[in-house]
């Protein structure tokens, strides 16, 4: 999180005028403080109108979050802390959808991994075997 944006990774920076804010009276308990201030915070980043974002990482963020993302805060009683946490929940999001998951290449177990399951499957075979006495 830094002040020119949304920080999603050291080389990626959502820009504040990419962003768009509307403020709101928080619910819930906390008396007339809660009804006379706006401190519940809502973030809302509008996808496909990013110019910071490439198209296959418009498109990847859109397949997984939707074309416009809506973090809403209202845990602190502070609008300043609700639009601090609204900013790394965003960069959470944004993080999660741009992580392009490793491809799996399936493998053999070694010789030796075959060797010692065969081992220990033997094992408690004679181990069983030898519970069956006859106990006449």
């Amino acid at each position: 999180m830094t002040i020119e944006g949304v920080r999603v990774k050291p080389n990626l920076i959502i820009p504040e005028a990419e962003l768009t804010w509307r403020y709101s009276a928080s619910g819930g308990p906390g008396g007339q403080h809660v009804n006379t201030t706006n401190s519940k915070a809502e973030l809302v980043f509008d996808v496909g109108a990013c110019e910071v974002l490439s198209d296959p990482q418009k498109e990847r963020i859109a397949a997984k979050l939707g074309a416009e993302i809506r973090v809403a805060c209202d845990s602190e009683r502070s609008q300043l802390r609700n639009k601090a946490l609204a900013r790394l929940r965003l960069a959470e999001k944004l993080r999660g959808a741009l992580h392009v998951p490793r491809v799996r290449r399936p493998t053999e177990p070694s010789r030796g991994a075959v060797e010692r399951r065969l081992q220990s499957k033997a094992r408690q075979s004679t181990r069983k075997l030898e519970r069956k006495g006859d106990w006449d």
